[in-house]
């Protein structure tokens, strides 16, 4: 019996598998990364208050130090970490000081992601991030395994995302969209230009100040403009600083979206590829899928290009805000191909999206027009009451002179945004649009909706309105139709799920 259980034991033993190895060469560089772009800037702070000599000597001997530390703790993680996937789940051990011992039922398990960067790919590795598509579980949730062979990481992915999935029609399978280089053309329009300049203005007097030439740099800067005007200078400033974030948002663009694909799998499974320096290959199911978002910031709207996200449960929130997070299906292109690929992954002949909305009644465009002058006048009256108190005529003249500029622009943006609201039922799906820097129009399945949210402040309430939110389990979990009339969106609520809302509503009897 003895023989048995140590036979039985062993053959267990034997079915866990270690990851890679030569992660620690991958250890290795990036320490050593991180320590010269730490320590390069602080041994050089100390040229001319002491002798180099020694300086560097301590340098160099505490970078090795940490360099040596980081690989004998990756050694000891790759020691002590095994994974096995079995019939029935997915498990992983780990921890050092603490072992930890996680498994994964295979039936709840919804995504299997590869990301490399390039070290790994370098070496032919891929992290594995294997999750059950539940948001509230955070990391629990996720098995991450770091790292793999590619191939390993391949055979892991197709192995556990194999499922029939009933009625997926296998002659809707294949490539639904790929990369097209005039894409491109987009990339500055989007607020990232705009982060990316400021950004290299702060990194310039940053380094600037490191190296102790922030005053030299200062003063070329004013010998460049020198008899032009400060209005002048400022705007060229911005014009530079913009030219230089509109480079960057190309650079960044070809790094997220280099070799884009966009595929349907057999078992029903959208994955999505991309990235040049570190790829990333995205699987989402369509078990998960609850409907699309077409994404049209200002700019890119202008240009009359979309971007599509999908409206899925269980994707992971650490990359949602940015213009390449994991819900995202297409990078920003034409608008009229954005359309085709919201179709084509929810497996319609035409897009939801583009279905007709009902207009927000009149009291909602006056609420917009409000706001949108209180943001603009708000600060043309603090520099008019600074003129005053301070007896600084030329404050006076600056506020007025801000007033005049901003307030029309402040109105336009305010009758665009009403004029992007807008809710509507087209067939499984409930369409709801709003916005003007970032419009976003939603179609969501009518069986994804599990409550509604009624909100009513107390001008809405003397106007007649409501902001109706249908709560989903997907995506931003909270979809809203803002500023409806009360009667229409309480209507809308109850003909699109119905039977809902109705037992939360107080029915008034007529007068006979």
């Amino acid at each position: 019996m003895n023989g048995l259980a140590e036979a039985a034991e062993a053959a267990e033993e034997h079915d866990w598998r270690r990851l890679d190895r030569r992660s620690l060469l991958v250890t290795v560089q990036m320490t050593g990364g991180v320590v010269t772009a730490v320590g390069l800037p602080v041994t050089l702070s100390f040229q001319g208050w002491v002798a180099m000599g020694p300086v560097i000597a301590w340098a160099v001997g505490l970078s090795l130090l940490l360099i040596a530390s980081g690989v004998g703790i990756e050694a000891l993680r790759l020691r002590h970490s095994r994974y096995r996937i079995g019939p029935e789940r997915a498990e992983l051990r780990s921890g050092i000081l603490f072992a930890k011992h996680r498994t994964l039922s295979r039936e709840r398990i919804r995504s299997v992601d590869l990301v490399a960067h390039p070290l790994l790919r370098v070496l032919g590795l891929v992290e594995v991030r294997i999750g059950t598509g539940e948001q509230s579980a955070g990391q629990e949730a996720t098995l991450e395994l770091r790292a793999v062979r590619r191939a390993e990481g391949e055979r892991l992915r197709r192995e556990l995302l194999r499922r029939a999935a009933p009625g997926a029609a296998s002659d809707a399978e294949g490539t639904i969209a790929a990369l097209d280089l005039r894409w491109i053309r987009y990339a500055p329009l989007s607020f990232v230009t705009s982060a990316l300049a400021a950004a290299a203005g702060g990194a310039i007097m940053q380094v600037s100040e490191w190296f102790g030439v922030q005053e030299e740099v200062i003063e070329r800067v004013g010998d460049a403009f020198r008899g032009m005007s400060v209005a002048g200078m400022v705007l060229a400033l911005i014009a530079g600083a913009l030219a230089a974030g509109a480079v960057g948002a190309l650079g960044l663009w070809v790094e997220m979206w280099w070799g884009y694909r966009l595929e349907r799998e057999p078992g029903g499974t959208l994955r999505v590829r991309r990235g040049l320096f570190t790829t990333r290959s995205v699987s989402l199911e369509e078990a998960r899928l609850r409907g699309v978002d077409v994404v049209e910031p200002l700019g890119l709207r202008l240009s009359g290009a979309a971007r599509v996200d999908a409206v899925a449960t269980g994707l992971s929130r650490r990359d949602e805000e940015d213009q390449a997070g994991p819900s995202t299906l297409l990078p920003a292109a034409p608008r009229a191909l954005a359309r085709e690929v919201a179709a084509r992954a929810l497996r319609e002949p035409v897009t939801p999206t583009s279905a007709r909305l009902t207009a927000h009644p009149r009291a909602a465009r006056a609420r917009r027009i409000r706001w949108a002058l209180s943001a603009a006048l708000a600060p043309a009256l603090v520099l008019v009451l600074l003129g005053a108190l301070l007896g600084v005529p030329v404050l006076t003249y600056l506020g007025a002179g801000t007033a005049a500029l901003l307030a029309p622009v402040a109105v336009a943006l305010a009758y665009d945004a009403y004029r992007s609201l807008g809710h509507a039922l087209h067939g499984d799906y409930l369409v709801v649009r709003s916005g003007t820097l970032r419009r976003s129009t939603v179609a969501l399945r009518r069986g994804g909706v599990i409550g509604w949210t009624v909100k009513q402040s107390v001008l809405q309430r003397r106007a007649g309105l409501v902001t109706l939110s249908a709560t989903t389990a997907a995506g931003a979990q909270a979809y809203a139709a803002y500023d409806v009339s009360e009667a229409e969106g309480l209507a809308f609520a109850e003909q699109a799920v119905p039977g809902l809302l109705a037992p939360f509503l107080e029915r008034v009897e007529q007068p006979r």
